[in-house]
């Protein structure tokens, strides 16, 4: 299963992909919507091979999960064979 992810909700003022704490999704296979915490789609996509992509047609880029030597793991963007901050630029919810 794939899902787009939409939204982001960050953890206080610090913008950036590692304070990111939620994700609002949509599933266009069955149009089901939903918001899941960090943790919850980080084992989505390492876990349970699901997909997560941000954006559409031509401009459409694959989430993947970063895991730093020091703290948790996040999503970030991939695209063009480099990591990148699409989910940054995303509205808020």
């Amino acid at each position: 299963m794939a899902v787009q992810i939409t939204h982001v909700r960050f953890s206080g003022y610090n913008r950036s992909e590692e304070t990111i704490i939620a994700y609002r999704w949509f599933n266009p296979s069955d149009g089901k919507t939903g918001d899941s915490d960090k943790p919850t789609m980080v084992d989505f996509i390492d876990n349970k091979k699901g997909e997560a992509y941000v954006g559409t047609g031509a401009s459409k880029v694959s989430v993947g999960v970063i895991h730093p030597t020091q703290g948790q793991p996040y999503l970030r963007t991939y695209a063009d064979g480099q990591w990148n901050n699409n989910l940054v630029n995303l509205p808020t919810f």
